[in-house]
């Protein structure tokens, strides 16, 4: 009996002891969970139960989403968009990325210094001056009619292109950054050893460098693809309402409209869309790939 007493003490006193030290693990961590919950998971509920609740409870907010053929092509201009910048800031981050590597010192701080420069400087100024260099009178007509190409000045505003040249500029940083990183952190010896095996530069760089940067460039498109999703201002002003993609519906449909449950439900795909993509390359390249590690 006072063996059972003796035993029952003792897990008493370890259970005791248990609980503080695993309130001490948790507890650093238990701030940022707060204001995850707080500022992250609370908005998104918030924002299903608007777009199931209002006006009246049911799914017709995304059967009208996605039965409107206007909804449909919003969306469709979103995901081309989007793509396309994509393809175009990893088609020209990647030279420019691997020129950082190997460019001299003091060459790769300016170049650096003026990606951060270009991040620093306010997105409105930066959307309001490729306005100026691609508007009808700008500078990118004028040089191209002056060179030959074009006898006439092409649209380059208030339209899809403008708003992809616009979007792959600010987005560029956001590709080379990490793809820098990544390069920087392979080894020049594989890039030597494939050449003392007989590969051409076309072979070493498709079947050595591009493998080995692939981490670097899939974080890097994700970043790009997502936030080219949600972004408002470049389109809205290189666009026009004519090439409406889905941040300018959804803030349409908001603060014009007052149409909350409808605008949830736009916001609510956006985000399950985002949500599937990053499942998508956790699988296959996994969270530490994806950080270039």
């Amino acid at each position: 009996m006072s063996s059972l007493t003796e035993s029952r003490s003792v897990t008493g006193r370890q259970g005791g002891r248990r609980m503080p030290r695993l309130f001490g693990e948790v507890g650093p961590a238990l701030p940022a969970f707060l204001l995850i919950v707080f500022f992250f998971v609370a908005p998104v509920v918030a924002l299903l139960l608007r777009s199931v609740l209002e006006p009246v409870p049911g799914l017709q907010n995304y059967e009208t989403l996605l039965g409107s053929a206007t909804y449909i092509g919003v969306f469709a201009n979103t995901f081309i968009v989007s793509t396309v910048v994509t393809a175009a800031a990893l088609a020209i981050g990647f030279p420019v990325a691997w020129a950082l590597v190997v460019m001299p010192m003091t060459w790769s701080r300016i170049v650096f210094a003026i990606l951060i420069l270009s991040m620093w400087t306010n997105l409105l100024a930066r959307t309001y001056a490729w306005m100026v260099l691609l508007q009808r009178t700008g500078l990118i007509n004028k040089m191209l009619m002056a060179v030959g190409l074009t006898d006439e000045p092409l649209t380059l505003v208030n339209n899809l292109t403008g708003v992809t040249i616009g979007m792959t500029y600010i987005m560029l940083p956001f590709v080379i950054l990490p793809l820098y990183g990544v390069i920087s952190n392979i080894d020049k010896a594989v890039l030597r050893a494939a050449a003392l095996c007989g590969a051409n530069r076309w072979q070493a760089l498709t079947r050595v460098l591009l493998p080995l940067a692939a981490p670097g460039m899939a974080a890097g498109g994700l970043m790009v693809f997502v936030m080219s999703l949600g972004y408002f201002v470049t389109p809205a002003l290189l666009g026009g309402t004519s090439n409406m993609m889905l941040a300018e519906l959804i803030a349409q449909l908001v603060q014009s409209l007052t149409d909350w449950g409808l605008g949830s439900a736009a916001a609510f795909v956006l985000l399950l869309s985002t949500l599937v993509l990053y499942g998508l390359m956790l699988k296959f390249f996994g969270t530490s790939r994806l950080g270039g590690q």
